[in-house]
């Protein structure tokens, strides 16, 4: 369903303000707004350590999903916090293989030195890589704004060629991955579908419309008739009941992902059907970006958010 022309210039507006680093800033030293913002992101978020995206981890997969953890963060700017975001991904694979907790481990790479310098990122996702290998768990590199695509994509097929355990994330709403997934079918690794959360210039994506639903489609398709690993990372229903009757998700090579948070209800009922179900679980301090992503994906969410901030949010994870 095509947005209409006030949900666009919401959302268009608050992914504007999401960008804006002087609102961020503000938001983040006042007293009284950060507590407030913090509490509506309570709902997407697990919390603020890698214990609380641990803990949330286990009770997820206890009920049977699949799950991928991510330490939330991007673009940063310096490189003792790229070491420092490298290293906490590296603890938090090794605190999932003493557990015995089987995850997906996602990034950015602006996370890791993308924004200081590409070789830094390289470096950084290779010692990941190497890391994951030996905890017999993965890797999915997210995609970020369109400008960052080309640097991203060559990251990926480097590393890639070494460790198949890498995966690599593609924007539906952008015009030239029809392109790029023909060209990474000959390429290993998992390969994750998503809408596209980024604001970006008009000529070069596809709007939220049917258009971009029947192209999120075609790009499933591929996936599967070229027998990749394929995560469906999106939460609309009616392109579910779709996908359901393509009967992708019977295939073994292919999982639904859905945001911790987001349509709790829709990702239950594909787990309780006997779906494949991975949930994307989120931690750290530095969520505004996120919070601001997972309102503007959806306008209604905003509704949700401002209850979370009077009310407080309940555990998101009882909600599975």
């Amino acid at each position: 369903m095509a947005q209409s022309s006030v949900e666009k210039q919401f959302t268009d507006t608050l992914k504007s303000v999401a960008r804006n680093l002087e609102i961020k800033k503000y938001i983040q030293q006042s007293n009284e707004l950060y507590p407030i913002f913090e509490r509506a992101s309570k709902r997407f978020v697990t919390g603020d350590s890698r214990e609380d995206g641990l803990s949330v981890g286990n009770q997820l997969i206890q009920k049977g999903y699949r799950i991928s953890l991510e330490y939330i963060g991007e673009n940063t700017t310096s490189k003792d916090e790229c070491i420092q975001a490298k290293d906490e991904f590296i603890t938090l694979m090794k605190e999932c293989a003493k557990q015995g907790l089987s995850s997906r481990i996602s990034l950015d790479l602006s996370h890791i030195g993308l924004s200081i310098d590409p070789q830094l990122a390289y470096q950084y996702l290779v010692e990941i890589a190497k890391e994951a290998q030996s905890d017999d768990l993965s890797i999915m590199i997210s995609m970020e704004e369109s400008t960052k695509t080309d640097q991203i994509l060559s990251i990926y097929k480097r590393v890639v060629v070494d460790y198949s355990n890498v995966g690599i994330t593609l924007q539906a709403q952008l015009q030239r991955t029809l392109n790029d997934i023909n060209d990474l079918l000959n390429y290993a690794g998992t390969i994750r579908i998503v809408k596209g959360a980024y604001q970006e210039p008009p000529d070069i994506c596809i709007p939220r419309s049917q258009n971009l639903n029947e192209r999120y489609l075609e790009l499933v398709d591929l996936c599967v008739k070229a027998g990749k690993q394929v995560s469906i990372a999106s939460h609309d229903e009616v392109m579910y009941q779709q996908i359901i009757e393509r009967g992708y998700l019977q295939n073994p090579n292919v999982e639904a992902e859905m945001l911790y948070g987001i349509h709790p209800d829709l990702c239950k009922q594909l787990k309780d059907d006997g779906l494949p179900v991975r949930v994307y679980l989120t931690y750290g301090t530095e969520w505004y970006l996120y919070l601001c992503h997972r309102i503007a994906e959806y306008p209604p969410n905003i509704y949700v958010a401002i209850t979370d901030m009077i009310r407080g949010v309940e555990d998101s994870s009882q909600l599975y």
